[in-house]
C-alpha cells in the first residue's frame, strides 16, 4: 500500500505543522526572552507598567523620605492601606474582563459594612453570621445587577449608577444621618489591627514559595512530556526563585518589632494580608483553571462569538457581578475592621474611583477580555503607595487627588494604546 501523501494533502500538512510550530519549537532563555520583547512591542504589556510604577515610586519616595518610608511601620501600614482597595479591585477585575463596570461597588461595600456592623452591635450576632450575611447581601446586590444588565439588557453603567445612588439611601436608612456603628468583635478587628505570630508566618511563607515552585516544575514537566511548549527550566527557576525572595524578605521586614514603645510588641504579618493572599490564589485559579474562568474571557474576548460557541452569555454576566459585588462586600468588613467602625460615608467619596484605578493600572484592560487577579494587588498598592508617600512629604490634599488622577489617566493611555498595538499585530 502506497503511503505518499497527496500534493493538495501535504499543503494542508504544512499550514497545520506552521499553526502549531510554536507549541513544537524548542525554547532556550535567548529565544524565550526573544518572544516576550516580541509580545511587549505587539502591546501584550503585562503586569510590566505596575511593576516599573512600584520600583520607581519606591525609589522616588525612599530618595525623598529615606528615614521612614522603608521602615518596618510604614511598609505595615501599606499593606493595611491596601487591604480595601485591593479587595474591592479583585472584584472589578471580573466586571472588567466582560468590558463592563461597576460604579456601586464602593457604596456597596458600604452597605454590607452596615449591615455586618448593625448585625454585630444591636442584634448580637456571632462573628460568622455577620460576616456570611454581609457577604450574602453582597451577592444578592450582585445578582439584582447582573439581571438588569444581563436580562434587561439595561447598560450596566446606568444599572450600577442608579445603585449608586440608592444604596447611599440605604446607608443612611441604616445608620442615620451623621450617625456611626462602632465594631468591637475582636476577630473582625484583628483583620486589620492584629498580627498572626511570626512562626506562622514564616511557616505560611515557607511553604507558599516551596507550593508555588512544585507547581511551576510539574506543570514544566508535563508539558515537556507531552511535546508541548515550555519556557526553559533557568526561566521557570528563575521566576520560583523571585516570588520566594519576595515572600521570604517581606515576611522577614513585618517580623521585625515595630512597636515605638520598648515595653511593648509589635511584628508579624498582619491578617489581613493573609485574607487577601487566600482570595487571589481562588480568583487565579477560577479564572485559569476552570471553564467558567476561560468562558469569562471568552465572553469578554467576543461575547457573539462566545455565544456561538454554546456559552451562556447571560450567566456569565450575571455570575460575574455577584462575584464582584461578594468581594466588595469582603472589602468593606476589612475596611470597618481598619476604622473599627462603619459610618454614613463607608464605601463613598473616592473608594470606587482608587479601587477601578488599581485594576486599571495592575493592567486589566477597560475593553474586557484581559486582566488578571494579580492586577487588583499590584494596582492597589501603586494606589496605596502613592497616598502614603505623599502624605510622608506633606503634601496637600488637592495635589494627591491630581496626581492620583494623573496615574490613572497614564494607565488607561497605556491600555488604550496596548489595544491598538494588539489589533494592528492581529492579536
Amino acid at each position: 500500500m502506497s503511503t505518499e501523501i497527496p500534493e493538495g494533502k501535504k499543503t494542508a500538512v504544512k499550514l497545520a505543522d506552521s499553526d502549531f510550530a510554536t507549541d513544537l519549537r524548542e525554547h532556550d532563555l535567548r529565544t524565550a526572552l526573544l518572544d516576550y520583547w516580541g509580545r511587549l512591542r505587539s502591546g501584550e504589556l503585562g503586569a510590566l507598567p505596575a511593576a516599573l510604577g512600584l520600583i520607581s515610586l519606591v525609589v522616588l519616595f525612599t530618595a525623598l523620605k529615606p528615614d521612614t518610608f522603608l521602615s518596618n511601620t510604614n511598609i505595615a501600614n501599606l499593606f493595611t492601606q491596601a487591604l480595601p482597595i485591593s479587595l474591592l479591585a479583585m472584584g472589578l477585575v471580573f466586571v472588567l474582563l466582560l468590558g463592563e463596570i461597576d460604579l456601586s461597588a464602593g457604596v456597596t461595600s458600604g452597605v454590607t459594612a452596615a449591615v455586618m456592623a448593625k448585625l454585630l452591635t444591636d442584634a448580637g450576632y456571632a462573628w460568622p453570621v455577620v460576616v456570611l450575611s454581609a457577604v450574602a447581601v453582597g451577592i444578592v446586590i450582585g445578582a439584582v445587577i447582573g439581571w438588569l444588565v444581563a436580562v434587561v439588557r439595561i447598560p450596566s453603567f446606568v444599572v450600577t449608577l442608579a445603585f449608586f445612588l440608592g444604596l447611599q439611601g440605604i446607608i443612611l436608612w441604616l445608620i442615620g444621618e451623621g450617625g456611626t456603628v462602632a465594631v468591637r468583635d475582636d476577630v473582625i478587628v484583628a483583620l486589620a489591627n492584629r498580627n498572626m505570630p511570626i512562626w506562622l508566618g514564616w511557616t505560611l511563607a515557607i511553604a507558599c514559595s516551596a507550593g508555588y515552585a512544585g507547581i511551576q516544575l510539574l506543570r514544566w514537566q508535563r508539558q515537556r512530556s507531552g511535546g508541548l511548549h515550555s519556557r526553559p527550566l533557568q526561566l521557570v527557576l528563575l521566576q520560583a526563585g523571585a516570588i520566594a525572595a519576595a515572600l521570604l524578605v517581606g515576611t522577614a521586614v513585618l517580623s521585625v518589632d515595630r512597636a515605638p514603645s520598648p515595653i511593648a510588641v509589635v511584628a508579624g504579618v498582619p491578617w489581613g494580608v493573609l485574607l487577601v493572599g487566600v482570595l487571589l490564589i481562588i480568583c487565579t485559579f477560577v479564572l485559569t483553571r476552570t471553564p467558567f474562568g476561560r468562558h469569562i474571557y471568552a465572553v469578554g474576548g467576543n461575547p457573539e462569538a462566545a455565544r456561538r460557541a454554546g456559552i451562556n452569555v447571560t450567566r456569565i454576566r450575571i455570575s460575574v457581578f455577584m462575584i464582584g459585588s461578594g468581594l466588595a462586600a469582603v472589602s468593606g468588613i476589612v475596611a470597618a475592621s481598619r476604622l473599627m467602625s462603619v459610618n454614613t460615608a463607608a464605601g463613598g467619596g473616592d473608594t470606587l474611583l482608587y479601587a477601578v484605578g488599581a485594576a486599571v493600572i495592575g493592567g486589566t484592560s477597560l475593553f474586557g477580555g484581559r486582566g488578571k487577579a494579580r492586577d487588583a494587588i499590584l494596582g492597589g498598592l501603586v494606589i496605596a503607595m502613592i497616598k502614603n508617600g505623599l502624605g510622608l512629604i506633606g503634601t496637600s490634599a488637592y495635589l494627591t487627588f491630581l496626581i492620583t488622577g494623573v496615574v490613572l489617566l497614564f494607565a488607561a493611555s497605556i491600555d488604550a494604546l496596548a489595544r491598538r498595538r494588539r489589533s494592528a499585530a492581529g492579536r
